[in-house]
């Protein structure tokens, strides 16, 4: 069964429609990329999903609607959100940040667990766990929002664009990491990426996205081969 359904999904900032019926779902333990220019409602997408834009249609979650839950009713079923420009706390520590994304359990063991895990894929993180995480560099701090997100154990991660802004090697790594944290824990990611041959090479499933509509859908092998997205969006 699908990890999550999205159906016929509208969404509107004020009287401005967004979407235009989103269609899509992600297999549990698979990795989904959504495609497209700025503006055509990538990011809109991923904020539907975690219940911070109004919408219209249905999103279920393992079978069950999350359509008009509360976003911290959402984060309690196993999503978490590593939102653009990454959202550190820049005045506490490394390590703070990483605490705040257990906030909403209750296991101490656990958390202590995974706070040593998220180190073990993040060890630079674990070199500044005591720095004020505003004085991180752009990569660390990406790589603490991924790690905070973690934190919540979650089976979904809604990454938006966490390739931005780094550097070549950077991204290479980051993405290595998350492969890494797919298959070892089967951790489901819905990834919004602007660098499309990279987001291709790590997903199973892509939909492209043009103006709050899908336009195309299908494996990653398929939408990379195809001549019109090669050129449109990979550039050869």
């Amino acid at each position: 069964m699908a990890l999550l359904e999205v159906e016929n999904l509208e969404a509107f900032y004020g009287p401005i429609k967004a979407l235009h019926g989103v269609s899509f779902s992600l297999e549990e333990g698979s990795v989904t990329t959504i495609l497209g220019a700025n503006g055509a409602g990538k990011t809109t997408t991923l904020r539907s999903i975690c219940g911070m834009v109004k919408t219209a249609g249905q999103i279920r979650m393992d079978g069950a609607d999350i359509t008009s839950k509360a976003t911290e009713d959402i984060v309690r079923t196993g999503v978490a959100h590593v939102p653009e420009g990454r959202g550190t706390f820049t005045r506490v520590t490394t390590e703070e940040n990483l605490r705040l994304g257990a906030y909403s359990r209750r296991d101490k063991k656990a958390i202590e667990d995974d706070l040593e895990r998220v180190y073990g894929y993040f060890p630079r993180l674990k070199e500044r766990r005591d720095q004020q995480a505003g004085t991180l560099s752009g990569g660390e701090q990406q790589m603490l929002a991924v790690g905070r997100a973690l934190m919540l154990r979650p089976r979904l991660m809604l990454l938006d664009e966490p390739s931005f802004g780094l550097a070549p090697l950077l991204v290479e790594e980051l993405f290595g990491i998350l492969r890494d944290i797919n298959r070892r824990e089967n951790v489901s990611m819905l990834l919004v990426e602007q660098n499309a041959t990279l987001a291709l090479e790590l997903a199973d499933h892509a939909y492209l996205l043009e103006t709050g509509n899908v336009v195309i859908s299908g494996t990653s092998d398929a939408i990379a081969a195809d001549e019109n997205v090669r050129k449109s969006y990979l550039g050869y």
